[in-house]
């Protein structure tokens, strides 16, 4: 966190997850980084001593903090290229769960919805993990019905977790918070920016095992996600409604491991299809390296 807040040589967020992972931990990177300077530097040793103080507030009013190294980072966004040097969470971490993103406009139809709530329920009685960026219409109909049908949620959000976006999810929020997960990768008390929500989207890609799009614009940040998720390798699933409605859901059908879906059935078919090949793979791998 110290090399977040100094940013040796100027190095990006990115940058500096990469060389933390590179050497090893973020005090072998601090070290690398700064370790050849003859004295102490003042400001260096402010940055180590406010990340500790701040580390101490933020565990004192319930949040966790992962580092890219820290066991607890999930290990699926930490594959990716735009993974983020940590995350703060609220809520509980389980390991090795199956997540999909249900993801879609915010100015939902009411079909879109209706979809969106059929879908968070089927994949929630097969316990798959209902992944959502907290956002009105798709996003909150996907939540609020994995939660009402006794399912699990993570809302992966723009903000950092002392905000909420829309204001009116901070109910929402606060249950998902205590009945799942709430992740981001901004400072606790960074509000709402227009960059910060590609950069969730690419978080929520990687969090889940694919990612199912019901319904989007052409400019929408569902449409983001759905690219992110075709460069991470994993499954995307688009409803008939975005491929009728869009240019780039029409485009995106081109590209490997994109499928189409017409109806709840398939989304759940298509979801325990990859669930299965995703599983079968794991224990190929697992029994390669014993």
């Amino acid at each position: 966190m110290a090399l977040l807040r100094l940013r040796p040589h100027r190095m990006s967020w990115v940058q500096l997850a990469e060389a933390v992972l590179e050497h090893g931990s973020a005090e072998a990177a601090w070290t690398a980084l700064l370790g050849g300077q003859l004295f102490p530097d003042e400001a260096a040793e402010h940055a180590r001593d406010q990340a500790r103080t701040d580390l101490q507030s933020w565990h004192d009013d319930g949040m966790a903090f992962w580092a890219i190294n820290d066991a607890e980072y999930p290990a699926r966004v930490r594959d990716i290229h735009q993974s983020p040097p940590f995350l703060f969470s609220r809520g509980t971490r389980l390991d090795g769960d199956v997540a999909v993103s249900v993801v879609g406009s915010r100015a939902a139809s009411e079909r879109g919805l209706e979809m969106a709530q059929s879908v968070a329920k089927a994949l929630s009685a097969q316990g798959v993990t209902i992944i959502a960026g907290l956002a009105a219409g798709i996003d909150t109909a996907a939540h609020e019905t994995a939660l009402q049908h006794g399912g699990r949620t993570v809302a992966v959000i723009g903000t950092g977790l002392g905000q909420t976006y829309p204001a009116a999810n901070r109910a929402l929020q606060e249950r998902i918070a205590r009945d799942g997960l709430v992740i981001s990768q901004f400072w606790p008390e960074a509000p709402p920016r227009q960059q910060n929500f590609p950069m969730r989207n690419a978080v929520m890609s990687g969090y889940g095992h694919a990612t199912v799009v019901i319904e989007a614009g052409e400019t929408s940040g569902a449409r983001i996600q759905a690219r992110l998720a075709v460069e991470h390798g994993r499954p995307v699933i688009l409803s008939d409604l975005v491929v009728t409605s869009t240019q780039w859901g029409r485009a995106l059908l081109d590209r490997p491991n994109v499928y189409v879906a017409r109806s709840t059935q398939d989304v759940t078919d298509m979801v325990g299809e990859l669930v299965q090949r995703a599983e079968s793979l794991t224990a190929r791998l697992d029994a390669i390296s014993v």
